[in-house]
């Protein structure tokens, strides 16, 4: 299992975790977990997913959804797990 955090996180709008989910879907990024909260107008969603059966390669796939987030007037972050338990662990 190959795990990634995405975060998305900006104006709330009808869709966003619709649009984020059906490009994962498309792509065989499987969710693991997500947690998602709306405070005032602002949208704040973490996803815990699996890319190890990703159609693709996982550039392609920060790169696609950091232009999603861009169509849909959201900043869109992912980050290995790897790198993210290396930053946490100081």
């Amino acid at each position: 299992m190959k795990k990634t955090i995405i975060t998305v996180v900006g104006k709330d709008t009808v869709g966003i975790i619709a649009k984020v989910c059906t490009y994962l879907a498309e792509n065989r990024v499987n969710i693991l977990d997500i947690s998602q909260t709306i405070v005032q107008d602002y949208f704040n969603m973490m996803m815990i997913v699996d890319t190890g059966n990703m159609t693709g390669q996982y550039g392609d796939m920060v790169d696609a959804l950091e232009k999603l987030g861009q169509e849909i007037g959201v900043v869109v972050k992912c980050q290995k797990e790897e790198i993210f338990d290396q930053m946490h662990r100081i």
